[in-house]
């Protein structure tokens, strides 16, 4: 229920275009400026982003040496999750960028384990810096 809430709540500025657009004096009905059709798109493919990007950053936070990594600083999961949903889409996609990068690296075994300690320590710092400057 949550998620679609937020969901929701990330469309509306979409919606509220689409309601300013439709609202216009002196435009008829064949005259929109943004086709409906073209604006659900646009909401969905916002939306798959999204999810794609959070499910990133999930899959790369349960890998073992995040989970270690998590596990010894005493970060609970739980609270990294609530702290990704509080960011915005910008922001998680440049996060599981990142994310993708340290996993693909981690799997090619480029990286070791001191390094990955390091970048996951400064990606779990970046979501809570993020989420404090956000609650601001």
């Amino acid at each position: 229920m949550f998620c679609s809430v937020r969901k929701s709540i990330e469309s509306l500025p979409l919606f509220c275009l689409a309601v300013l657009v439709a609202l216009q004096p002196g435009l008829a009905a064949g005259d929109h400026v943004v086709q409906p059709a073209d604006l659900q798109k646009a909401i969905e493919q916002s939306a798959r982003s999204r999810q794609e990007s959070l499910a990133s950053v999930r899959q790369f936070l349960t890998i073992e040496p995040a989970a270690r990594v998590l596990s010894s600083t005493g970060t609970e999961y739980r609270k990294v999750e609530r702290a990704l949903a509080q960011l915005d889409d910008e922001e998680l996609a440049r996060l599981a960028a990142r994310a993708d990068k340290v996993r693909r690296d981690f799997e090619a075994g480029s990286l070791t384990n001191q390094e990955i300690t390091y970048i996951i320590i400064a990606l779990a710092t970046a979501v809570l810096i993020l989420v404090i400057v956000a609650a601001r």
